[in-house]
């Protein structure tokens, strides 16, 4: 639980300074997890990516690494005896035709123990789906 409020923690800080304006130049993917669930940039073409509410990329193939923090409990139940976990999934995206001036969103979820999610396009189109790389409580 901690490590979730210091990320939510992190993340506020981070949101009190604007975001960049989008360079035509690049694209611009969006990142979009439920309430209670942490979903953050992490790597652009294995290159850490230095803010994590957000892509910015060259046109052309890219592959995305985004983290999503979620609260999980032990046996897949909510029961009143499970224990919560705090769970970090890494998720991968690749995508090969980012376009200049585009604005793309990638959406990640939990799923009991692990996670899911997808990269959209504009008109909510699906263009891809994450694999998930790994989850545990110590990534």
């Amino acid at each position: 639980m901690r490590a979730l409020l210091l990320a939510a923690l992190l993340l506020l800080g981070a949101c009190a300074s604007p975001l960049p304006q989008p360079d035509p130049r690049q694209a611009w993917i969006d990142l979009y997890a439920p309430a209670g669930e942490l979903l953050m940039a992490d790597r652009v073409d294995r290159k850490r990516w230095p803010d994590g509410r957000y892509f910015q990329v060259a046109p052309g193939a890219r592959e995305l690494l985004v983290r999503l923090q979620f609260e999980a409990h032990r046996g897949g139940g909510m029961g009143i005896n499970s224990e919560p976990l705090q769970l970090t999934c890494e998720l991968r995206l690749r995508y090969d035709q980012f376009q200049a001036g585009q604005r793309y969103r990638v959406e990640a979820r939990s799923l009991a123990m692990s996670a899911q999610g997808w990269l959209y396009d504009d008109q909510r189109n699906v263009l891809a789906r994450a694999k998930v790389m790994r989850c545990g409580t110590a990534i």
